[in-house]
């Protein structure tokens, strides 16, 4: 019972938006209630066993497998992680099955329904094999939470409860549309348990404990995930297209798709994921574009921040995306043409707002254009070539950003580092210089 009205009330009052400093003891009081669901924090130890405070290393833990920096002390983006809704199953590695690696003695696994959600059609319930929507207190040892926090959990294979999988009927539970939890990814990270996997530390995984939403109808099962259930059950002799991996930022490959600030902070972006970086941190934090932006689409072009706006530009294709912090603005996406981009353009290649001129300078390959952002239009003369302006960079630029007093022009692998006043070259840099590698 302390478990359901602790979190309940963890839930409430992350909703109030409450100042945590403020409340230092509460905070805390909290943070031992989800380690004590996620990470096996365990009542009252025994001290004379433990070297170290286990608080103290739980949270750690916990930091650990977000990839935090781990500092065993409750901060902001812990605080962040911990009001993310999530599955209800505890917390162990990349890949990972549960202890023992359980799993069914045969591949031919079958299910039955036991109840539906009035979200949806019976067709559509059918369709997408929910197994059981319950209350709060449904019968097994771990009550939900009400509305977000814990959306489901699954048991792993054994006898009694095993494989069984209960949604949390509180939830509104979507299919075709990013509002509310879509069912068919809750249900596929669920099943991923039923099956006998564990949660991963990818955030590309399916298994990844927080939810975020991903369209069904492009979905591919990521690498990670592939080779966990190939080393539960093996591998299937079917030779198929290689599943999507999550990148790595030392991938000396690495090319880029575009870079931006967001309020400080600094965005890589790389097929559907993008790496977070915060002034006061040398740690990148590695999401899934949807986990921010859901309508926003993978593979972006370009990329660009407007501070005087407050505004973040996303391209991708003709068209171009909005955001006021973690909102699209109204009225997005609209065409190229609304930054004053001829009808022509199909794409840009990079995009940056210019501090010294306070113009944004957008790139397609080797030519670039100057749109003036007071006036909303275009400035006369261009597009007009790279070289010209920045000279060393004679190939295609693919991403552009401004930092500590110097523009930086990716190109492929390679990073041109130019002043902001006399735009001259400094030096050449790797691609993933910023990533920490």
């Amino acid at each position: 019972m302390c478990f359901k009205t602790c979190f309940s009330l963890l839930r409430f009052t992350f909703r109030l938006n409450l100042a945590w400093s403020h409340y230092p003891a509460f905070a805390n009081a909290l943070l031992q209630t989800y380690l004590k669901m996620f990470y096996e924090l365990k009542d009252n130890p025994d001290d004379r066993i433990w070297r170290f405070n286990p608080f103290t290393l739980k949270l750690k833990e916990m930091q650990q497998f977000f990839r935090l920096k781990v500092t065993g002390v409750l901060d902001d983006k812990t605080l962040e992680v911990m009001k993310k809704p999530r599955c209800g199953v505890p917390d162990m590695a990349e890949y990972s099955t549960f202890p023992g690696n359980p799993k069914w003695p045969n591949n031919n696994v079958t299910y039955r329904i036991k109840n539906y959600t009035p979200d949806l059609s019976v067709l559509l319930r059918f369709t997408l094999r929910q197994r059981a929507f319950v209350p709060l207190d449904h019968g097994d040892p771990y009550p939900f939470d009400g509305p977000d926090g814990t959306l489901a959990h699954a048991f792993s294979p054994s006898s009694g409860f095993g494989g069984d999988t209960h949604f949390d009927e509180d939830e509104t539970f979507t299919s075709h549309t990013t509002a509310g939890y879509n069912l068919f990814i809750v249900a596929a990270h669920e099943f991923g348990h039923a099956l006998g996997l564990s949660h991963s530390t990818d955030p590309g995984a399916l298994m990844y404990p927080m939810y975020s939403y991903r369209d069904p109808s492009t979905f591919t099962l990521p690498y990670d995930d592939v080779k966990g259930i190939q080393f539960i059950y093996g591998k299937s002799g079917v030779t198929d297209v290689p599943p999507p991996q999550t990148p790595d930022p030392c991938d000396p490959k690495l090319v880029l798709d575009a870079v931006a600030s967001l309020r400080g902070e600094v965005m890589f972006f790389k097929d559907k994921f993008f790496w977070r970086s915060v002034p006061q941190s040398n740690q990148q934090e590695l999401h899934l574009i949807a986990s921010f932006w859901p309508e926003v689409p993978n593979n972006i072009d370009a990329a660009y921040e407007n501070p005087s706006l407050d505004r973040v530009f996303l391209f991708k294709g003709n068209q171009v995306w909005a955001l006021s912090g973690y909102d699209i603005v109204p009225g997005y996406p609209k065409n190229l043409t609304s930054m004053g981009l001829p009808a022509r353009l199909q794409k840009i290649t990079a995009a940056v707002y210019d501090k010294a001129s306070r113009k944004t300078l957008f790139f397609v390959n080797k030519h670039y254009f100057s749109y003036d952002e007071s006036k909303g239009k275009m400035d006369k003369g261009y597009p007009k070539l790279v070289k010209n302006t920045f000279p060393g960079m004679t190939e295609r630029v693919t991403a552009a950003f401004q930092l500590h007093g110097f523009t930086y022009l990716s190109s492929g692998r390679r990073l041109y580092e130019y002043s902001y006043q006399s735009q001259r070259l400094h030096r050449q840099l790797p691609g993933t210089h910023f990533l920490n590698c």
